[in-house]
C-alpha cells in the first residue's frame, strides 16, 4: 500500500472488514483498542514500582517533563491539570538541553518510550549532574532507566501494547498515567486508582462504539476520518486540555495519515489563526467531492472544535462568534465535546476518538498506519 502524493480517500474502504486487516498489518486499530488495558496497567505499575516516593521529601520547585513526540504530551497532559489549581509550575522540555533555573529544587520526569531517546537522555543526564530529584517511565533496562536509577529515583517500566508496542504514539496512555500519579502523590492534582478506572472505561466504550466492525454511519471513528479527508484541518481546542487534544490529534493525522494539520487553542487561536478564514485555501465548493484529491486540487480549510465543558465564559463566546464567522466564509466545522465530569474523562473521550479517526484516515486512503518511513530515514542521516 501506498502513501505516494495523488492518493484518493476511498470512504467503502472503511466498512470492508478484509480490507481494513490487510491494510493495517501492524494492528494499529488493536493498538488504539489497548489504551483502556494501557491505563490498568500503567496504573499497576506505577504503584508496584513505588511511583509516590517522589511525595516523601514534599512538594518540589517546579516539575520537568522531559520527553518528545508523545512522551512529551504527558507533560501537556500534567501541565494543562495542574495549570489553574495546584501552586507548583510544570514545564515540558523537548529538547537536549534543561532550562539554566532548573536545579536541586525540582522534580524532573523524564518519559521516554524506548528508553533510548537521544534529547531525553541528554536531558535526564544533565538533570543528574543537577542533582536534581528524579522519576522516568520508559522501556526498562536502557540509558534512561540506568540514569534515573544512578539518582535514586522510581522508574515505571512501560510493557508492551497489543500491535505496534514499540512506537510511542500506540502507548500514550502507559505515558501519561505515572507522571499525573506523581503529581498526586505531591498532592497537586485528585487523581487516584477510581478516576484512572473510569477512564479506561471511557475509552472501552470508546473502543466498543469505533470497532471495525461497526459501519460508518454510526461509527464516530469513521465518520471524523470521512470529515477529515480532503481537508487541511485547523483544529482548535477551547481549554488548555483540549489543546492538547488538538496537538495530539495533529500530530497523529502527520504520523498515521502523513496529513498536514494546523493547531491551536482559544482565545489565542481567534487572534491569529482565524485569519485564514478570509484566505486563499478558505470557502468550498458544494458541488465538488470532498474526496477527490485530484492532484493539482488544493485542500481547503475545515474547522475542528474540541470542545471542553469547562471553557472560560469569554471562551464560549469566541468560539460561538468563531463558527459563525467561518460559516458565513464557507468554511465547514466539526465541534466535537469532551463527555465527563473528571478532566481525564473528557481528556479520554477526546483523544480516544481522533486516535480512531486518523488510523481510519489512513487507511481510507490506502496508506499503513505505522508507516514512519521519512523518520527512520531522518534519524538515520542525522546519526552518520
Amino acid at each position: 500500500m501506498s502513501g505516494a502524493g495523488g492518493a484518493r480517500f476511498e470512504p467503502d474502504r472503511l466498512d470492508d472488514q478484509a480490507y481494513l486487516m490487510e491494510g493495517d498489518p501492524s494492528g494499529m486499530l488493536r493498538s488504539v483498542a489497548s489504551s483502556a488495558a494501557q491505563v490498568r496497567a500503567a496504573y499497576r505499575s506505577a504503584v508496584e514500582n513505588g511511583l509516590a516516593r517522589v511525595g516523601r521529601d514534599g512538594r518540589p520547585r517546579a516539575i520537568v517533563v522531559a520527553g518528545m513526540g508523545a512522551s512529551a504530551l504527558a507533560g501537556d497532559v500534567l501541565e494543562a491539570l495542574c495549570r489553574y489549581g495546584a501552586p507548583v509550575p510544570v514545564v515540558t522540555v523537548r529538547g537536549h538541553r534543561l532550562p539554566g533555573w532548573v536545579g536541586a529544587a525540582d522534580l524532573v520526569i523524564a518519559v521516554s518510550r524506548s528508553g533510548r531517546t537521544e534529547e531525553t537522555v541528554a536531558a535526564t543526564a544533565e538533570a543528574v549532574r543537577r542533582g536534581c530529584a528524579l522519576a522516568g517511565v520508559g522501556a526498562p533496562d536502557t540509558p534512561l532507566s540506568a540514569l534515573v536509577a544512578r539518582a535514586g529515583g522510581p522508574y515505571v517500566p512501560v510493557g508492551g501494547a497489543t500491535g505496534v508496542a514499540g512506537q510511542p504514539r500506540a502507548t500514550l496512555w502507559s505515558l501519561v498515567v505515572p507522571p499525573i500519579l506523581a503529581a498526586a502523590a505531591l498532592g497537586l492534582v485528585s487523581a487516584g486508582e477510581s478516576e484512572f478506572e473510569s477512564v479506561a472505561k471511557r475509552l472501552e466504550d470508546l473502543a466498543h462504539r469505533c470497532r471495525p466492525s461497526s459501519e460508518s454511519f454510526i461509527n464516530p471513528g469513521k465518520t471524523l476520518a470521512m470529515e477529515l479527508a480532503g481537508t487541511l484541518p485547523v483544529i482548535w481546542g477551547t481549554s488548555p486540555l483540549a489543546a492538547v487534544a488538538a496537538h495530539r490529534l495533529a500530530a497523529r493525522l502527520s504520523e498515521d495519515a502523513g496529513y498536514p494539520a494546523v493547531w491551536g487553542e482559544l482565545p489565542e487561536a481567534a487572534h491569529n489563526q482565524i485569519v485564514t478564514f478570509d484566505g486563499p485555501l478558505a470557502g468550498r465548493d458544494v458541488f465538488a467531492d470532498p474526496f477527490a484529491d485530484e492532484p493539482g486540487e488544493s485542500a481547503r480549510l475545515r474547522l475542528f472544535l474540541l470542545r471542553d465543558g469547562e471553557e472560560h465564559p469569554q471562551v464560549t463566546r469566541s468560539r460561538t462568534a468563531a463558527v459563525r464567522l467561518a460559516e458565513d466564509r464557507g468554511v465547514p466545522v466539526s465541534e466535537i465535546p469532551a463527555e465527563g465530569v473528571h478532566p481525564l474523562d473528557r481528556l479520554a473521550a477526546l483523544v480516544g476518538l481522533c486516535d480512531y479517526a486518523t488510523v481510519y484516515l489512513a487507511l481510507g486512503y490506502g496508506m499503513d498506519p505505522a508507516s514512519a518511513a521519512a523518520v527512520t530515514e531522518l534519524q538515520a542521516r542525522v546519526s552518520q
